[in-house]
């Protein structure tokens, strides 16, 4: 069965605890939780107090997403906030400096991902795949909630799945952009066990409904 992380970039920020709460009774695995510097990508959302702050108020395990630059500075902080994964992007820093961050998030008792933005060849992913716990596959420009989803990186997806099964089978694949009742399937057919929806979770009109789907 498919997880749903519910993004809560698309929450309502003054009810954070009240979404939090709503989306563990519609039965949602994971919380992501997208950070933005306004440097790697063109915008600003939350950061390490945001998480300290959700940490204390579920259970469900905190997957952030940093979409920052250089994330060595901060992995730490994000840890000691209370993330359960943190995902970097592989073209947030030149690739020793990502090996180092993948290893520290390890030696800090976390789980540690990658990412990848949909022009970046699946090739870029070969040098950390080894160190990882999970792949990002991002199907829309990481920066904005609500953008329509790029079935073109299905290839990459399945690609990077073959290469795991190889190397790192027990390493999950996640999608995060534009995910849907009517993009989900595709995304699990091709690889993805852990699927990110932000808007198209808060806007259901039967969010319970809704998480079903996703993890059929």
């Amino acid at each position: 069965m498919a997880k749903i992380a519910p993004s809560i970039l698309s929450a309502d920020f003054a009810n954070l605890e009240r979404d939090i709460h709503d989306l563990e009774r519609n039965g949602a695995d994971w919380v992501h939780v997208d950070i933005m510097d306004g440097i790697f990508v063109p915008n600003i959302s939350i950061g390490i107090p945001v998480v300290q702050a959700l940490r204390p108020v579920t259970d469900l395990p905190l997957d952030v997403h940093l979409m920052i630059d250089r994330p060595i500075r901060y992995v730490e902080e994000f840890v000691k906030a209370g993330a359960d994964w943190l995902t970097i992007h592989v073209e947030a820093d030149q690739p020793q400096n990502i090996l180092e961050t993948l290893d520290k998030i390890h030696a800090l008792g976390c789980k540690a991902a990658i990412s990848l933005k949909p022009r970046t060849p699946a090739e870029a992913a070969i040098p950390y795949l080894e160190k990882c716990d999970m792949v990002l596959i991002m199907t829309v420009e990481p920066g904005f909630g609500g953008q329509k989803f790029m079935a073109d990186m299905m290839p990459k997806m399945k690609q990077i799945r073959e290469w795991l099964d190889d190397i790192n089978p027990e390493c999950v694949i996640q999608v995060d952009g534009g995910v849907d009742a009517g993009t989900c399937g595709l995304c699990k057919e091709n690889g993805a066990e852990v699927l990110v929806a932000g808007s198209a979770y808060f806007k259901a009109t039967d969010r319970a409904e809704f998480v079903k789907t996703i993890q059929a």
